[in-house]
């Protein structure tokens, strides 16, 4: 007895047909999460907004872990940030944050969150007005896969004659 065969498929009846690998739909899918991470990267520097910035470099080391920063802003005055933890400062902990100014009218006060090596997306936190020129807050910092993790608190002040700002460096081990 033979068997009978479908001209259009080339396969007898009752045989289990396998669909070809959908090689377009995978690389449709592989394009769009290219994209998509792509557009992320750029948003997140975009939103930043750090390009309207003048900044200010710190003259000298400090521990953020252990005392209040203090970083002159050429000519204008200095601001001071402490971050207000009882020992070191850690992942996913509530930072209490306060940032002093002399010299310069500040309208307001942000402290952003920047990994020195790693993108670590958006962690910018606006502060309150306490008094003349003193702000405070709470931000936090996200987690790490690294056992110790490079990050930078930039601290953004909006002035009547633009944004200026500076930045103080610090290490986070992971616990």
């Amino acid at each position: 007895m033979s068997s009978v065969t479908d001209p259009a498929t080339k396969k007898t009846p009752g045989s289990a047909a396998t669909p070809p690998f959908p090689v377009l739909t995978t690389l449709i899918l592989v394009t769009g999460i290219a994209l998509a991470a792509f557009g992320w990267y750029a948003f997140s520097h975009w939103i930043r907004g750090s390009d309207d910035v003048t900044w200010y470099p710190p003259e000298q080391e400090c521990n953020l872990h252990q005392e209040g920063c203090t970083a002159t802003l050429g000519d204008r005055g200095n601001v001071a940030l402490k971050v207000d933890t009882e020992g070191r400062i850690e992942a996913l902990e509530p930072l209490p944050l306060e940032v002093a100014v002399q010299g310069i009218n500040a309208r307001s006060a942000t402290v952003d969150f920047v990994g020195r090596d790693m993108d670590m997306g958006l962690n910018r936190f606006s502060l309150e007005a306490d008094g003349p020129n003193r702000f405070s807050g709470l931000g936090q910092l996200g987690v790490c896969t690294q056992d110790v993790m490079p990050w930078r608190a930039r601290i953004i002040l909006e002035t009547p004659s633009g944004r200026i700002g500076s930045w103080f460096d610090f290490d986070v081990a992971r616990s």
